[in-house]
This record gives structure tokens, C-alpha cells and sequence, in this order.
């Protein structure tokens, strides 16, 4: 009686094989060009040149960027919903479109930045073609919580006040300067100066967060400790400690090396905007949940909807803006 044999033909192995390539293990800092390299970090780096399934897969290997990538790519998932506290829904009408574009906007920025984390380590092309992406989710989820948190989380006075009127405005152009400056910063300090790059793109950036936090302001200072002003607190001390960490490459620059794989800057910086995102979401749910009978009544069909037109204009802009960086960024090597 011949025995049976449960084991796959060659020729499965083979395609499989060719369809799940083995990983290479990770590289020390001296093995990647200087592009790819994070300060204090020296290793944990995948090698440059693979085919883009070796990244692919490369989310389930343990590398320095591991954790960048599943922080943002959880949160995308987690705040992909469109329901609000207590399973309360919202149908798509003037006053919910802000909310819809909000989360629209948080989830394009969560899903470009692990994209962005996965991919750049291919090569130094397809670096700087994802970090300009990325930007392109910053800058649109910049103006999308602008939007939201003017409708939603705003008091009345402040609403009517100058800085309330020239608010959408300049969130929008602060939007256009950081991914603007992005762009520039990685086209004229490409790879000679760093820090001035560094400064060149957090300055726009710093000034859309103290500008976003604008209409929180009066509401955080007047003590009333609703559960919504409670994680509108706790969102904004999320940002800013995420604001730190990306700026300053703590603790790694006091034992390069130790936090490698897990607890550096960027990495922390990740979880705790990933964090604060999710957050930021569920104190727009109470407030839109508490002001939508009103929202209408208050800012007018017509002005929900210009409001969110320009939305969806800077967002359809950023991408003729991103080809135009990627021609200068090829003429510029």
C-alpha cells in the first residue's frame, strides 16, 4: 500500500516562496546611506534595494520603524467610523459634513504616515516621495480639525470675535505654508544641513497648532469640566508632547544605541499623536452630539457648506502641489 504524502509539490513551494520571500535581518546604521538614517539610531534599519513586498512584510519583522507604522495603522482603523458616543450615528446633512470630513482627513494622515514609515526605507527616492505624501496628510488634517473644532468645539463669542473670523483662512494658509515648507526644507537641505531642515518645517507647523488650539481657549480657561473639555485637554497635551518629541530626538541622544527598537523620539511622537487623534475625535463626537440641533441655526446651511467646499479644494490642490515637488525634487538630484 503506497503511503500518502501530504506535502506540497515543488512547484507550490516555489510560488510561495517567490510570493513570501524571507526577510533579510535588520542592518546597523553604516549599512544604509545617510538619507535613511535617523540621528542616535544605529540600528534596526532595513536594508535599502529590496522588492516593496519585502516592506510589505516587514510588518511583521521587528525593525526601528515597526512600531511608526502600527501606532498610525491601528489608529486609521480605529478611528474609521462614523458613529458618535453610544452608538449614535449622524446622517450626512450641512451640519454633520465637517465631522465626516474631519475623520475623512484624520484617517487620510494616519494611513500616509504608516505608509510613508513602511516604505522609505526602499531608497532614497522613494523616501523623499513619501515623506512629501505624508505632508500632504498633515496638511490636509490640519485644516480638517480646523474646520471641525470652529463648527463643533467653539463658543459663540469666540465664533464672533477677529481671531474666530480670520480662523478658516488662516488655518488654510497655514496648511499651504507647512506643506509648502516641507517640500522646501527637503529640496534646498536635501541632505547638507539637517537642523536648518528640522526648523525650516516646524516653524509653519508650531504656528497651525497654537492656531488650531484657538478655539478650545475659551472654553479650557473657563473651568467648566464637561467630559468633552476634558479630552479637548487631554488631546491638546498629547499634541504638544508629540510636538516635543518630534523636535527633539529625546532619549536617544543621550544613549544612542538603547532605544533603537522601541522608545525613541519619532516613535513616541507617533503614539501620542495617534493618541491624541483618537482622543480629538471623541470630544468632536460629544460636542457635535451636544450642538447639532443648533448648528444650523447658528452658522447657516450655506456657510456649512462653502466652509467644507474650501475643504475639499485645499485637499484636491495638495496633489497638483505634490507632483510639482516631486519634478523638483528629481531635477533637484
Amino acid at each position: 500500500m503506497p503511503l500518502v504524502s501530504f506535502a506540497p509539490p515543488p512547484l507550490c513551494l516555489s510560488f510561495l516562496s517567490h510570493l513570501l520571500p524571507s526577510l533579510p535581518p535588520p542592518v546597523r546604521d553604516v549599512d544604509v546611506p545617510p538619507l535613511l538614517r535617523r540621528r542616535f539610531i544605529l540600528s534596526g534599519y532595513r536594508p535599502p534595494g529590496l522588492p516593496l513586498r519585502c516592506y510589505i512584510l516587514s510588518l511583521l519583522q521587528i525593525h526601528n520603524q515597526t512600531l511608526n507604522v502600527w501606532s498610525h495603522l491601528l489608529a486609521g482603523i480605529l478611528g474609521f467610523r462614523l458613529q458618535g458616543p453610544e452608538g449614535q450615528g449622524f446622517s450626512l446633512d450641512a451640519a454633520s459634513l465637517p465631522l465626516v470630513l474631519y475623520v475623512f482627513s484624520a484617517v487620510m494622515y494616519l494611513s500616509f504616515s504608516a505608509a510613508a514609515h513602511l516604505f522609505q526605507s526602499h531608497s532614497e527616492q522613494l523616501h523623499d516621495w513619501f515623506i512629501f505624501l505624508d505632508s500632504v496628510g498633515v496638511a490636509v488634517f490640519q485644516y480638517g480639525c480646523a474646520l471641525a473644532l470652529s463648527v463643533y468645539s467653539a463658543d459663540a463669542a469666540w465664533t464672533q470675535s477677529m481671531l474666530g473670523k480670520v480662523f478658516l483662512p488662516g488655518s488654510a494658509l497655514l496648511a499651504w505654508l507647512s506643506f509648502a515648507a516641507c517640500c522646501y526644507a527637503k529640496l534646498h537641505f536635501h541632505r547638507l544641513d539637517p537642523l536648518n531642515r528640522k526648523f525650516v518645517q516646524l516653524v509653519p507647523t508650531s504656528a497651525g497648532l497654537l492656531l488650531v488650539i484657538g478655539p478650545l481657549t475659551q472654553r479650557l480657561t473657563a473651568q467648566q469640566w464637561s467630559p468633552a473639555v476634558m479630552l479637548h485637554l487631554l488631546q491638546v497635551a498629547l499634541f504638544l508632547l508629540s510636538f516635543f518629541f518630534f523636535s527633539c530626538p529625546v532619549p536617544e541622544c543621550f544613549a544612542p544605541g538603547r532605544y533603537d527598537i522601541i522608545g525613541h523620539a519619532h516613535q513616541l511622537s507617533h503614539i501620542l499623536s495617534a493618541l491624541g487623534t483618537l482622543v480629538q475625535q471623541e470630544a468632536l463626537f460629544h460636542d457635535f452630539l451636544w450642538r447639532r440641533p443648533t448648528l444650523i441655526r447658528r452658522f447657516g446651511e450655506q456657510r456649512l457648506l462653502l466652509d467644507c467646499s474650501v475643504f475639499v479644494f485645499l485637499s484636491c490642490f495638495r496633489f497638483p502641489q505634490f507632483v510639482l515637488a516631486l519634478f523638483g525634487l528629481v531635477e533637484f538630484n
